[in-house]
């Protein structure tokens, strides 16, 4: 996981990250594929502030 501040923490398998909210950051990986489970508040927009025919 990238931070904006230019940190990255190493996420291994089995392993939990909190990013608390409001904290800028890139999940990312090498290329390898990987499963990841979200929580975010019901009232999240998983586009962000665009509206598209994606957005629920």
């Amino acid at each position: 996981m990238d931070f904006r501040d230019g940190r990255t923490v190493e996420v291994k398998e089995g392993e939990i990250l909190i990013v608390p909210k409001g904290v800028e950051h890139r999940p990312h990986t090498n290329g390898e594929i990987i499963f990841n489970l979200l929580f975010e508040p019901k009232a999240t927009l998983h586009t962000g502030n665009v509206e598209s025919e994606m957005t629920v």
